[in-house]
């Protein structure tokens, strides 16, 4: 849904990104400078300091920016998520920050509250809610993967996994074209899997057998701090993966398309891609 000259938004239009190095972060960098768009790319180690546990660091990244993509760490299912995510908001409006995206969950409710807090702020607003991300598999969880067990919490519920790369084309298309100002879209892939169907198409693209291995919380969170999580995220992040695969979010939406007029990628594509990208190959060993 390309814009026209009427909604697209000026190319003066200064855009700060939290959490910029992140999945979707780095991408929606990325395209916002390949458009022509000024960003200011903000994260805990980058040239912009950004700390949601550090207000100190808000006022700085915010000063003379038009629009902020909004992405909360470590999840905004996090207690106190919500709260910080509105003072945040409201920081912004006060510097003169007209539009905000939020980059939010499907199926809990602390991100709900998180959404609410940005849709009162004052600020032109379009919420992004997403499913699990495909990139997961590939970045946060690329060793388990790597070595043919993908070990999680989820039973066999299906999932719609999601590309972060339609996230990211969502978000720039909110930050830089009027018509989604006010919109909510919910976004998943085009088709449920479970994580037993997950690892069978991971494991078709990489050439080699990945099975699923279920996993109580408790002992994923146990390999999450094994992987270098710290213990306070790790046993929360376990949790909440557990309670969004637990069958809430096993539907399909059409969000991606209402947003930007294509279907979203598929998970075998996504496998595909990042097998020949090298996201799993196993180190070789000096002789």
């Amino acid at each position: 849904m390309p814009s026209s000259p009427v909604d697209a938004t000026p190319k003066t239009q200064t855009t700060l990104v939290l959490g910029a190095s992140g999945k979707t972060g780095r991408r929606v960098v990325d395209r916002l400078a390949e458009t022509g768009y000024p960003v200011r790319a903000a994260s805990r180690s980058g040239d912009t300091r950004f700390d949601w546990n550090d207000e100190a660091t808000w006022a700085a990244a915010l000063a003379g920016v038009d629009a902020a993509y909004i992405t909360y760490y470590p999840d905004l299912a996090f207690p106190g998520a919500a709260d910080t995510v509105g003072a945040f908001a409201e920081v912004a409006v006060a510097k003169g920050v007209r539009r905000l995206v939020l980059l939010s969950g499907r199926g809990e409710e602390g991100a709900r509250q998180a959404e609410l807090r940005v849709e009162n702020s004052g600020a032109d607003w379009t919420l992004v809610r997403c499913a699990f991300f495909n990139q997961n598999f590939s970045e946060t969880f690329a060793e388990p993967v790597r070595h043919g067990v993908l070990a999680m919490p989820g039973g066999d519920t299906p999932e719609p996994f999601l590309d972060a790369d339609d996230i990211a084309d969502v978000v720039v298309a909110a930050l830089t074209d009027n018509r989604h100002i006010g919109q909510l879209y919910e976004l998943t892939g085009p088709r449920l899997l479970t994580l037993a169907e997950a690892a069978a198409e991971l494991g078709a693209a990489i050439g080699r057998e990945v099975r699923y291995l279920p996993v109580t919380p408790n002992e994923y969170a146990a390999e999450l701090v094994t992987h270098g999580m710290p213990e306070d995220e790790a046993q929360p992040i376990a949790e909440l993966i557990a309670e969004v695969l637990d069958g809430r979010n096993s539907y399909l939406t059409d969000g991606v398309e209402r947003a930007l007029g294509r279907p979203p990628r598929d998970f075998a594509d996504y496998a595909r891609d990042a097998a020949a990208n090298g996201a799993w190959d196993l180190e070789t060993k000096a002789s």
